[in-house]
């Protein structure tokens, strides 16, 4: 068995043919959880977790790119197909939160991809965003839920924010850095903190130079292997974030390779990522799917 703990078929992506993608998953013993980035598609994940006995759960949260600031303007995701919402409703994501089928709340956190031009703007922009994920932590905390963190070019407010939390007044808190993008530095931070860390297909991209108009989001001047290797295999979670970040070994090698394609990520593909760390801790496959599906079963009850 293996579980994608952090997939999207929740999202527009997969409005034809979601139960036929969920179907095969399962035939092939493929488990996953629908990660929530709004009020919308946390209901979309919740609703189609409940259509299946077993192999399919749900997180509710809000993303913070998806929290309208009214001080940048994003585009609207064509795959994800949500919209914004100006504050986060307590109330109803709570509410969400108490069916079974939810395994966590998120994907919760920050993102400064998208950012105001203007310092002030900026700040504001930032406080905005920490006043939602403190909301969201509560509500993890109100209902003992794990956390699955979205953190992309951030990881100095996250983390300033988890010590205060975690040392001061002793929150006691689980969760996954979901897609870690980040230095060997921040890692081992948040290990310290308990963590589990999350690796999908970004994990393929090889070590580029970094420069003004490089993207964290893309991995340049991150070195994958050393993370991983730096990460215990028990603390590590497998995930695709399908749609999105679909592994280079499923593209078609008959395709242009000087040509732009875009092919739609699965939870199946998730065995890939778990090859590549096997291959890379120099482990055998059964063990690292053993134990990250232990890892995750663990962390979100399941």
């Amino acid at each position: 068995m293996l579980i994608d703990t952090h997939a999207h078929l929740n999202f527009n992506a997969y409005r034809s043919d979601a139960d036929e993608v969920i179907r095969q998953c399962l035939d092939e013993n493929v488990w996953m959880i629908n990660i929530g980035t709004n009020l919308e598609t946390s209901k979309k994940a919740v609703e189609i977790a409940q259509k299946y006995q077993k192999g399919v759960f749900a997180a509710i949260g809000l993303h913070p790119i998806n929290l309208d600031t009214g001080l940048v303007k994003i585009k609207t995701d064509t795959l994800e197909g949500s919209h914004f919402e100006k504050e986060f409703d307590y109330e109803k994501y709570k509410e969400l939160a108490k069916n079974s089928k939810v395994v966590a709340v998120g994907e919760i956190g920050f993102d400064y991809y998208w950012k105001p031009k203007t310092t002030k703007k900026k700040e504001l922009f930032k406080q905005k965003q920490k006043e939602l994920f403190l909301k969201e932590l509560e509500l993890a905390r109100e209902l003992s839920l794990p956390i699955i963190f979205h953190c992309r070019m951030a990881h100095g407010d996250l983390l300033e924010i988890l010590n205060y939390k975690l040392k001061t007044i002793n929150y006691q808190l689980r969760g996954v850095m979901h897609g870690f993008v980040g230095t060997t530095e921040q890692l081992q931070e948040y290990l310290k903190m308990g963590f589990y860390i999350g690796f999908n297909g970004i994990i393929f991209k090889k070590i580029e130079p970094r420069s003004e108009k490089s993207s964290l989001l893309r991995g340049e001047g991150i070195n994958f292997e050393e993370l991983i290797k730096e990460t215990l295999i028990e603390k590590i979670l497998i995930e695709t974030d399908c749609p999105y970040l679909t592994p280079p070994i499923r593209i078609n090698p008959h395709l242009d390779p000087h040509k732009s394609v875009v092919i739609r990520n699965e939870p199946l593909n998730v065995k890939y990522v778990a090859e590549e760390i096997a291959k890379i801790k120099n482990l055998n496959y059964k063990e690292v799917i053993e134990i990250t599906t232990q890892n995750a079963k663990e962390l979100f009850q399941i």
